[in-house]
């Protein structure tokens, strides 16, 4: 993943073995969680709310089906926006891309039977929903292996352009935000997805992400005074 300095001591540098595993284990954690927070129906992230869009829009297609595609898409704007600096190993972000969307349709049918009418249960679930899906994240980012082809496109452009990192997510998501509520303006009359819950997941991901950086730099630092002493 991507080397921001608050991941500097989280990263595993240890077995390639182990650090696939959590990989694995992260891609899972991501999808169950967003699939939680479908089942919240309170809103969702802007990547899910457009994809999910899409799938009314077309039904025979499966939400992890148009997520593959939309990496295909910014594999290929990964390329567009540097040409001479891509590789052919960049092809091998689509494994994951691939993992992510088998295990996104696996856990949309293993979530099938959760419905919640009370708002407040439909609250705590997208809290915890946002919990597992940063929990997923964050193990994605220490097992430290491959780009996902939507965060290579963020970082391509971060490396073309040395814009803040943050500041071209946030219109990467914006902009995902925009072309789902205009997808279901136009071909369903609505946008569909797009709430509250969409402003909660936005920045709950974000400080959960922050709390199991500081819990597991805690931890570790605990373990190797306890070695030491």
């Amino acid at each position: 993943m991507s080397q921001h300095e608050e991941e500097i001591g989280v990263v595993d540098t240890g077995s390639l073995v182990r650090r696939w595993i959590t990989y694995a284990v992260g891609i899972y954690l991501l999808t169950l969680g967003v699939s939680l927070a479908i089942k919240a129906s309170i809103g969702i992230s802007p990547q899910s709310s457009l994809t999910r869009t899409m799938t009314l829009v077309f039904p025979s297609m499966s939400q992890g089906t148009f997520n593959f595609v939309l990496e295909l898409i910014m594999l290929l704007l990964t390329y567009l926006v540097m040409p001479k600096a891509f590789r052919l190993k960049n092809f091998l972000s689509l494994v994951p891309a691939f993992a992510l969307a088998t295990f996104l349709d696996l856990n949309l049918k293993l979530t099938h039977w959760i419905v919640v009418d009370a708002y407040a249960a439909k609250f705590l679930l997208l809290v915890f929903a946002d919990a597992t899906l940063a929990f997923g994240l964050f193990l994605m980012i220490r097992a430290n292996l491959v780009l996902m082809p939507i965060d290579m496109f963020v970082h391509t452009i971060f490396k073309r352009t040395g814009w803040k990192w943050g500041n071209i997510k946030t219109a990467f998501d914006c902009t995902l935000l925009v072309t789902s509520a205009a997808v279901g303006l136009v071909s369903l009359g609505s946008p569909h997805f797009i709430r509250e819950g969409t402003l909660i997941n936005g920045i709950l991901v974000g400080q959960y992400i922050r709390l199991y950086f500081f819990l597991f730099k805690h931890f570790s630092g605990k373990r190797e005074r306890a070695g030491l002493g």
